[in-house]
């Protein structure tokens, strides 16, 4: 089987899987602890912490490591909300956000949070003139997306924050930088970035784990209480295998970012041309998105169908995000684009790795053929 939904998640590098079966076989004492093995532990704990900052160009005292984006992106705003609810009740997002940001604003307005929910254009984009346009005297946060994990549409992050800490300098900005570390290069400190969640399993590394960048000087208000780790933000035990193969993962991402992006555009380019060459598919994604992440939709089929045809073929692909795949509902995404109902229905994600060749790419493309074929068979039998 020939693997394509890296957006969902990422084969773990061979390194990445050695170095946590050694870190968990020889190094297994508490880092809180203050014998020896847990000073052991305490200092791969500190080491991971700079690999990881040194990766994003940020302190090692900014760093605070969770069980993956979805919680560093609670962990942010909520924490943010309920820190500066004395600023104010009013929070700023896009409709395309991942579930994880969507869906804690949700909770938020149910707690009464006032939110404003920016409207994207045809691509899936938002401007810094929309957000600015939006900031209030009781704005407290504004939360958008580096690249979109269904569609790999890029947000201008870097000149909404630059915006918000020039005119708006109180007001927090958060950006989930799942899809786009290692894949669309963002300088955190350059572009005025006060938090930016990040998931270690989808630059392949292990599942469970993920980080919060927490700008200094910057406080949240903890969600959960305990032992104080993680700065208070986190507490529980550290998860010492995981933490240090997620630090050899953002690293080993890092420093190949600029050779597997431009790969994987040339592949994404060849992609998109093939798709574009069948009538019957409409390509959502737009040329300038994320180098990894292509999504079309097959306008009165269902997504499923085509999904499973071309895995008969040898192919997984996806259809929405993977914590939204389960469900038979249109996509919230594309019909924030405009798109009209059968497409929302029938859209289908294909998101590349840095395993894959352009062999790969033209037998995908032969599959959709073949597939595309198939249903333009049974659909004229079904005419006649």
């Amino acid at each position: 089987m020939k693997y394509f939904d890296n957006a969902a998640t990422t084969p773990p590098y061979k390194e990445v899987i050695r170095t946590i079966t050694e870190v968990m076989s020889a190094h297994y004492g508490n880092p809180s602890s203050l014998h020896r093995y847990g000073e052991d532990s305490a200092r791969l704990l500190q080491k991971a912490r700079e690999v990881c900052a040194e990766a994003l160009g940020v302190h090692a005292g900014e760093i605070v490591f969770t069980s993956g984006a979805t919680e560093s992106n609670n962990i942010a705003l909520k924490g943010a909300a309920l820190q500066w609810i004395t600023r104010g009740k009013h929070l700023i997002t896009t409709m395309t956000e991942h579930p994880s940001v969507f869906e804690s604003f949700k909770q938020l307005e149910r707690q009464g949070w006032e939110v404003t929910y920016l409207e994207v254009d045809a691509a899936g984009k938002v401007t810094e003139e929309q957000v600015a346009q939006a900031v209030r005297t009781d704005t407290v946060l504004v939360s958008v997306m580096h690249v979109n994990n269904e569609t790999g549409c890029v947000q201008p992050v870097a000149e909404i924050g630059r915006m918000l800490k020039k005119k708006y300098p109180r007001v927090l900005f958060h950006v989930d930088g799942v899809q786009g570390f290692g894949k669309v290069p963002l300088y955190l400190k350059e572009s005025g970035i006060d938090l930016y969640s990040l998931s270690a399993h989808k630059i392949r590394g292990p599942k469970g784990i993920g980080l919060l960048y927490v700008r200094e000087g910057v406080s949240l208000f903890p969600l959960l209480t305990g032992g104080g780790q993680e700065g208070g933000l986190r507490p529980g035990t550290e998860n010492i295998p995981y933490i240090v193969g997620m630090a050899k993962a953002v690293r080993m991402a890092k420093e190949a970012e600029k050779t597997v992006s431009e790969r994987l555009k040339l592949l994404r380019a060849t992609l998109m041309e093939g798709i574009s060459r069948l009538p019957e598919l409409k390509l959502n994604s737009v040329p300038e998105g994320a180098p990894h992440i292509v999504h079309f939709s097959y306008p009165g089929m269902k997504a499923e169908a085509l999904l499973h045809m071309l895995e008969e073929e040898g192919f997984l692909v996806s259809t929405k995000s993977a914590c939204s795949s389960r469900k038979a509902e249109p996509s919230r995404v594309l019909q924030a684009m405009g798109k009209l109902p059968d497409i929302c229905l029938s859209g289908i994600r294909i998101s590349l790795g840095d395993e894959h060749t352009e062999s790969d790419i033209q037998d995908l493309i032969a599959a959709l053929n073949k597939a595309v074929g198939r249903v333009r068979h049974l659909k004229g039998e079904n005419l006649t």
